[in-house]
């Protein structure tokens, strides 16, 4: 009888605390009512997640954003919106739609109504040709779906769309056309936080902006533009910074030419007119990437659509910006094998074990990506990199210096640059550094392999916890290790200190020695590294740089 009694008495509990969860309901927004769904996740923990909220007008063709003129009653916001209009994967057809300025937002409720908490938006990456603010999907499980972040963490996440591609970035390098229409959609976004994340129960006087590779290069653009001043607190760039080498586009018009003689348009001054008339898929197919690549033609020269410095948006060069983020808190790192994504394209047997890679593309590749500093330049680069080679390197030790080389110079050294940079101009900013080192799942990589692009973002969105059968152990140790400081970070600006634990404390870049956290399963107190590839990073930074620009026809 008593246990009958008891299994009534935790059944009615469970009504009741169902009954009265926290939950935010219909809420209001600058454009209207919305209403998303909520979900139980856990013992008095539930999560309210709206997807699907324009912060936007849909965009004019290559023009600025605008505030959404709003809607009559209350909006359904319980869908993705189609990501922005973009080739697909195989770049032989477009996805997605021009109407795609929406944004998703997870609050995590417990017994009450949240409020004041601190807030994550993530900008997303793809080399400004792909992506959207869900993700990848598979049977429904999207990479971006902010809920284990913002239930671990304790903070409200925001996912949201930007234009990408020649609809995000083509520029005429003029007036007609500036470009950094993606840069000004997620300023869109960030603005639009700022002004309604109040009424979901967050802070917005604590934005913390956060992406990975052309993603963390628009938190870092975001952070470096005058237009964002008093909207973010803190930032974090995973893999791509504004001085990443693909990150800014050098010759706007020439590629705008391109595109518009692909699709019968002028290139004199009816050129924009004539774009913005053509048919946008047509126009987003123009932009295609020429994926075809080599030692020595590597595939990073390729990545032509791209931010601009337009005067406006961004009125310099990204390194004579950082004044602008004196007062931001700036986490910036990358994976321990960045490059190797962009190596395989470039010299695809590196990954296969029985065909070794010659020597000469060691050489041929030191060259090509020296280009803008000349061939004199590609020799000591190659010199550099081969110094401790001896008179007869194994394959192993010519496949993983072509990796090396191509993180150092697409990924490391630029983001290192940028943390001397934010360190250096730094008033009440803090600047904290990492190397992420968690070796690759992917079976059919070489033994010898760590973590390459964008290996990050599962353990950072919490995989490991949602799809625990794909993962071991030590995976979930370190997506909770990222969650931590990520999210201790958005909250106190110190990545050791909020509300989760971590496993050692993450001392400031500059403190003692330019010191940086090595991430991987295996944390303790040696995971504090400093001077990361100081060698290289010197080399890359002062003696590379010596050497005088090659200028092109």
């Amino acid at each position: 009888m008593m246990m009958v009694m008891l299994g009534v008495f935790i059944s009615v509990a469970l009504i009741l605390g169902t009954a009265n969860a926290a939950s935010l309901g219909a809420v209001y927004t600058e454009g209207g009512m919305v209403q998303g769904e909520k979900h139980s996740v856990g013992l008095f923990r539930y999560m309210d997640v709206f997807k699907g909220i324009p912060f936007a007008a849909p965009p004019g063709r290559l023009e600025k954003p605008v505030p959404h003129p709003g809607w009559d009653g209350v909006l359904k916001a319980t869908d993705y919106s189609k990501r922005c209009m973009q080739l697909n994967l195989l770049a032989t057809d477009v996805v997605g739609s021009e109407d795609c300025l929406y944004l998703n937002i997870w609050v995590p409720q417990g017994r009450s109504v949240s409020t004041n908490l601190s807030v994550m938006v993530f900008i997303y990456g793809g080399g400004f040709l792909l992506g959207g603010g869900q993700g990848a999907n598979f049977l429904n499980n999207y990479l971006y779906d902010g809920q284990e972040i913002a239930d671990r963490g304790n903070v409200i996440v925001v996912t949201f769309n930007y234009r990408v591609g020649s609809l995000g970035f083509l520029s005429s390098g003029d007036a007609d056309a500036p470009g950094n229409y993606g840069l000004w959609d997620q300023h869109a976004a960030i603005s639009w936080v700022h002004r309604n994340i109040r009424n979901f129960g967050g802070n917005p006087d604590n934005i913390t902006i956060f992406g990975e590779s052309a993603g963390g290069a628009s938190v870092n653009f975001q952070i470096l533009s005058p237009k964002n001043k008093g909207l973010i607190r803190r930032a974090i760039s995973q893999s791509g910074v504004a001085l990443c080498p693909w990150a800014v586009n050098r010759n706007p018009r020439q590629y705008a030419e391109e595109i518009a003689k692909k699709v019968g348009c002028p290139t004199d001054s009816g050129m924009v007119a004539c774009l913005r008339r053509t048919d946008p898929k047509t126009v987003t197919l123009a932009g295609n990437v020429n994926f075809s690549a080599s030692a020595s033609h590597p595939i990073v020269h390729n990545l032509v659509l791209s931010p601009v410095i337009d005067g406006d948006f961004l009125p310099g060069e990204p390194e004579t910006l950082f004044e602008n983020a004196a007062d931001i808190d700036y986490i910036a790192g990358v994976n321990d094998m960045d490059g190797h994504l962009f190596a395989t394209v470039d010299i695809p047997s590196l990954n296969n074990a029985l065909v070794s890679t010659p020597v000469e593309d060691v050489r041929a590749l030191s060259i090509a990506l020296s280009e803008s500093r000349g061939p004199d330049a590609g020799i000591t680069t190659y010199e550099e990199y081969t110094v401790n080679w001896g008179s007869d390197p194994s394959d192993k030790v010519v496949k993983k210096t072509i990796v090396d080389m191509e993180t150092d110079y697409i990924f490391l050294v630029p983001t290192q640059a940028a943390l001397y940079l934010h360190s250096d101009h730094a008033k009440s900013g803090r600047t904290y550094s990492y190397l992420f080192s968690e070796p690759s799942r992917m079976p059919i990589f070489p033994l010898w392999m760590g973590a390459d692009h964008a290996e990050d973002l599962q353990f950072v969105f919490g995989k490991p916890f949602s799809t625990p059968l794909g993962y071991f152990p030590r995976h979930r140790d370190v997506a909770k290790y990222m969650i931590s400081y990520w999210t201790n970070f958005a909250q106190t600006g110190d990545p050791s200190k909020g509300e989760s634990s971590v496993p050692v404390s993450w001392p400031e870049f500059a403190s003692s020695g330019h010191q940086y956290l090595n991430i991987n399963n295996k944390m303790n107190r040696d995971s504090v590294k400093q001077m990361l590839r100081t060698r290289l990073v010197y080399y890359w930074t002062t003696v590379f740089a010596s050497f005088p620009a090659v200028q092109k026809s």
